[in-house]
């Protein structure tokens, strides 16, 4: 890539990782623009911001973003305890932001980016030009900037998964949208709380945000003003030994406990779990409520809410123009995708990666933080910030420090994958496997439906970064 020194590097959105890599940037002597579609950083963050992280605050400060932010008196929160959401961006992120001053433009949508002068057709002296960024900004009028290179930290909070099974929002789902939500709720909002209070809600979703809301529902059921609540949780594959996370065995204790909490909301009877059900179809009863209908023919019965925790997916719209080399599963960079690939493993095992395995047939363009993992999960914060060092070092020609590994991630001390899929209710199929032990006191009660009171556990954990 031979743009001019000159230029900045844009880098999209003003999350964790994207403040993280304006500061590795500066660090390397280059001067970042950081464009920010909310009008704050942190802006998705916010969207969370009731819910605890599993990754303690000594996990969640990037080195480089602290060098930044020491000189101005800031103080590193306890390093030991567990950050919410809402602490991350207060007491992190937009001090952060605030540092990096003028370097972050705020309510400014990236609408496209392309090379100037070059469409994705265009050979010729392709590498030579520089990145033409658009901009749409929030009082309507619009921009376009030049860069020396594109780093995409958008993330993919945006664009959250459907309920239907195969990919595609169910029949009937947006017309049923007045009762789904695709968020962890805040039942600590008395708004909120009521809509859920004394109501049968579905769950839909597997991984920690699906352990987080059952937990909630859980807690909501046991207090004074939550009697009647019940939740149904609804897994497309089978209960097994993976299903609830590595417990004891995960080297994050906080994440290894949303598992726990998700199945002490089954055993204690708060949450009735239905395995291998994928959504064809939503329907409304005739008082309102919803009936899901299964790709199999079942029909559940009606419930007053869903929340729908099926992951998320990347928004790759206003790249169409640059030349990406992106896994046809996992909308990820194909070096990145096999160490990521749920059809694969669930391990919490991946090396840490950087500039080599971001990298596209493009030149000087990264996705880096959650939207690099395209649709795989099991995302850390820790990971981003190991990835936006790299690529920092990489744009700056220093290939050594591009090259380093200076992390080590945290098992999960699960191990599963592909042959769960179709297996309805398994311990262990054939082509997974498992480092967590399999669940002991859930039973079948009925055919693909998992729930009986067993160990008194309380809920409890958090979700996480």
């Amino acid at each position: 890539m031979n743009a001019p020194a000159e230029l900045p590097v844009v880098v999209i959105g003003a999350g964790p990782v994207g403040l993280a890599a304006a500061a590795h940037l500066l660090d390397q002597g280059i001067e970042p623009l950081v464009l920010e579609a909310g009008r704050t950083a942190g802006t998705a963050v916010d969207g969370w911001a009731h819910v605890r992280l599993f990754s303690t605050w000594g996990e969640v400060v990037d080195p480089a973003a602290e060098k930044l932010l020491s000189p101005t008196g800031w103080t590193h929160p306890d390093p030991a305890t567990y950050p919410s959401g809402g602490d991350w961006a207060d007491l992190y992120l937009r001090p952060l932001a605030d540092v990096l001053g003028t370097r972050v433009r705020l309510g400014a949508t990236v609408t496209g980016v392309s090379r100037s002068g070059r469409d994705r057709i265009v050979d010729a002296d392709r590498e030579q030009q520089p990145f033409l960024v658009q901009i749409a900004y929030a009082d309507g009028h619009e921009e376009r900037v030049l860069a020396r290179a594109v780093v995409d930290a958008s993330g993919t909070w945006a664009t959250p998964g459907p309920a239907g099974g195969s990919g595609l929002p169910a029949l009937g789902e947006k017309a049923a949208a007045d009762r789904i939500a695709y968020r962890v709720p805040d039942l600590d909002d008395p708004a909120v709380r009521a809509r859920y209070a004394g109501k049968r809600t579905a769950v839909i979703g597997s991984g920690a945000s699906a352990f987080t809301a059952l937990a909630y529902l859980a807690d909501l059921a046991t207090s004074d003003d939550g009697a009647g609540t019940k939740g149904v949780w609804i897994l497309r594959r089978g209960i097994s030994g993976s299903t609830f996370g590595g417990g004891e065995a995960d080297q994050l204790p906080a994440r290894g406990a949303l598992g726990m909490a998700a199945k002490a909301a089954v055993d204690q009877g708060h949450a009735d779990a239905v395995t291998g059900f994928r959504a064809e179809m939503i329907e409304r009863a005739t008082d309102g409520r919803l009936v899901l209908v299964g790709e199999d023919g079942r029909r559940l019965d009606a419930v007053d809410e869903m929340i729908v925790l099926t992951g998320f997916r990347p928004d790759l719209s206003f790249l169409d123009e640059l030349r990406l080399a992106l896994d046809e599963r996992l909308q990820a960079p194909v070096a990145l995708a096999p160490l990521i690939d749920p059809n694969q493993h669930s391990c919490g095992t991946v090396y840490p990666h950087g500039h080599r395995e971001l990298s596209h047939p493009e030149p000087g363009v990264y996705l880096v933080g959650m939207k690099s993992y395209g649709r795989a999960p099991t995302f850390l914060a820790m990971t981003g910030y190991e990835q936006v060092r790299s690529v920092a070092a990489a744009i700056a020609g220093d290939i050594d420090a591009a090259d380093r590994v200076e992390l080590t991630l945290p098992e999960t001390g699960v191990c599963g994958g592909a042959g769960l899929f179709d297996a309805p209710d398994t311990a262990q199929a054939d082509g997974g496997g498992c480092c967590a032990p399999a669940p002991q006191s859930l039973r079948l009660v009925a055919p693909g439906t998992v729930g009986v009171p067993a160990e008194d556990t309380p809920p409890g954990g958090c979700c996480g970064s």
